[in-house]
C-alpha cells in the first residue's frame, strides 16, 4: 500500500463522494414533507452553526439575499426556525432552530445513521475500528479547513 500524500489525497477524492452521495440521498429522503432541498440544506447549516446570520445562509447556499429571505420566511412560518434581529447589529437577522426543526433533523439523522450502520455491518470489527480511526484522523486534518 502506497502511503504517500498524493495517493492518500487521491483515495479521499475517490471515496468521499460515494460516502457523501449515500448520506445526502438518505438525509434528503427523510426530510420533512414539502421541504425543498435548499431549505433542508439551510436547516442543516443553521443547526451546525447553532445560530446563523441570514447573510451566512445566503452565502452557504449560493443564493441571493432576497431569495434566501423568502425561503427562510417559509421555514419560520412552518415553525422550523426562529428569526430575530441581532443584539449586536440591528441590520442582521439571526436564525436559530426550533424544537420542531430540531426534531425533523434528528429524525433524518437517525434514519441516515441506520442506513450507514447497515452498510457497515458486513465489515469485520477490526475494519470498523480502522474506519473510525481514519475518521478521527481526517477530522483533525481538516478541522477548521472549511465547512461540510
Amino acid at each position: 500500500m502506497n502511503t504517500n500524500p498524493d495517493n492518500c489525497a487521491a483515495e479521499i477524492l475517490e471515496v468521499v463522494p460515494h460516502v457523501m452521495r449515500t448520506i445526502r440521498r438518505e438525509m434528503r429522503s427523510r426530510r420533512g414533507a414539502g421541504l425543498s432541498i435548499p431549505q433542508f440544506r439551510a436547516l442543516l447549516f443553521i443547526d451546525r452553526q447553532k445560530q446563523a446570520a441570514l447573510v451566512d445562509v445566503s452565502e452557504h447556499l449560493g443564493l441571493t439575499g432576497a431569495t434566501t429571505c423568502r425561503m427562510i420566511d417559509e421555514l419560520v412560518e412552518h415553525g422550523l426556525l426562529l428569526s430575530r434581529p441581532s443584539t449586536t447589529d440591528r441590520r442582521k437577522i439571526v436564525l436559530t432552530m426550533t424544537g420542531l426543526g430540531q426534531a425533523m433533523l434528528e429524525s433524518a439523522r437517525g434514519g441516515t445513521l441506520a442506513c450507514l450502520d447497515e452498510l457497515l455491518q458486513p465489515l469485520q470489527p477490526d475494519e470498523r475500528r480502522t474506519v473510525t480511526q481514519a475518521m478521527e484522523i481526517l477530522r483533525k486534518a481538516f478541522a477548521g479547513g472549511g465547512e461540510s
